[in-house]
């Protein structure tokens, strides 16, 4: 293949510049040859890891094909922003069984509309300055490898855990593409920095990451209370502490995360002092409380019903004191069929302990 010419080379660094523009700490250029990691995704999906999540498997193999997802697609400019913020320190979080632990992304504004939004404006740019308008972003909202890609645009390497990773940044940041018909340079990927540490399989509470490399969604809290529809498996009950949505520990655990830095982007702040919440407080939501406080938050994609749920665990996980028998108590006749079952294991779970 003949080296790219000097206007895309010049191109590509233009995209970069904008991206960062734009809020975007790092973006880097990727090829479309997935071949290898659809063959990997095709293994996750035979051995059912996937869980309930049908559609991982709904769009065959467009997931790994960007061309056959976005005809004419030869190119994916990944993007990456950053999301961590100041916070109440996850760890005594989540050593305070009284508190309600939330995944830091999702504290404040939800990433979907953040990030669509600046991806959006950064093909834009694109287009103004090439004329064509052959371009579509994603933000986790199609069925596109963003780990794989990112990686093979040298925005980092996928960890033990699953997760890509920065050795300047860690892993606290968002992921989006764009798909274009131009033959920009492809960037470089990074080598693998996570020799022989085993930190994150070593502390994942439900034992999700099985082996290096390979996640079981089944067993993860993050698929748990965030994915799953269903009544929670009571095997991962207990394990699930006080996690009420999604799960930090093989990110807090990582060694790369200490260099990660503190996000100047204010959507990503703490909205509704959600990063140490009371567990009775947040049980005693109202539908129409819990629609408020989660306005334009990733939280409000599993309903108030999987809300409940989640929280109805975690006080099931916390000391027997008579405010939180009386909380879960007050919900033993919910209409949710699904919570009522989840109180009532909690309710029996505060009686063993």
């Amino acid at each position: 293949m003949p080296p790219p010419s000097q206007p895309v080379v010049s191109l590509a660094q233009s995209i970069k510049e904008w991206g960062r523009e734009l809020g975007f700490q790092k973006v880097g250029i990727a090829g479309v040859d997935l071949a290898k990691d659809e063959q990997r995704l095709a293994a996750w999906l035979a051995q059912s890891r996937h869980g309930t999540m049908q559609y991982m498997e709904r769009h065959g193999t467009r997931r790994a094909r960007p061309a056959e997802l976005i005809p004419g697609t030869i190119r994916v400019v990944s993007a990456r922003m950053d999301y961590r913020v100041e916070t109440a320190d996850p760890e005594i979080v989540l050593q305070d069984p009284l508190l309600g632990y939330v995944s830091r992304y999702a504290l404040g504004r939800d990433y979907h509309k953040v990030l669509r939004h600046r991806l959006a404006q950064l093909a834009g740019r694109i287009a103004a300055a090439t004329g064509t308008a052959g371009f579509r972003a994603f933000t986790d909202s199609a069925p596109v490898l963003e780990k794989a890609l990112a990686r093979d645009a040298g925005l980092g390497w996928i960890g033990k855990h699953t997760n890509l990773l920065d050795r300047q940044d860690g892993s606290w940041f968002f992921l989006g593409e764009i798909y274009t018909d131009l033959p920009l340079p492809i960037d470089a990927p990074v080598s693998s920095h996570c020799g022989s540490c085993t930190a994150c399989i070593d502390v994942c509470p439900t034992q999700a990451i099985v082996a290096p490399y390979e996640l079981d969604a089944r067993r993860c809290i993050s698929y748990l209370t965030i994915e799953h529809v269903g009544p929670i498996p009571e095997e991962f009950r207990t394990a699930i502490g006080n996690r009420i949505y999604g799960c930090d520990d093989c990110q807090l655990v990582c060694p790369w995360n200490r260099y990660a830095k503190v996000t100047a982007e204010p959507d990503f702040r703490t909205r509704h002092g959600l990063d140490a919440p009371s567990l009775v407080e947040l049980f005693r939501w109202s539908e129409e409380q819990f629609l408020a406080r989660t306005a334009g938050s990733a939280i409000r994609r599993i309903g108030y019903e999987r809300w409940l749920r989640n929280v109805a665990v975690a006080l099931g996980n916390a000391p027997a004191t008579p405010e939180i028998i009386a909380a879960l108590e007050s919900r033993v006749a919910d209409p949710s069929e699904l919570v009522r079952e989840h109180v009532a294991w909690a309710l029996r779970a505060q009686l063993r302990g």
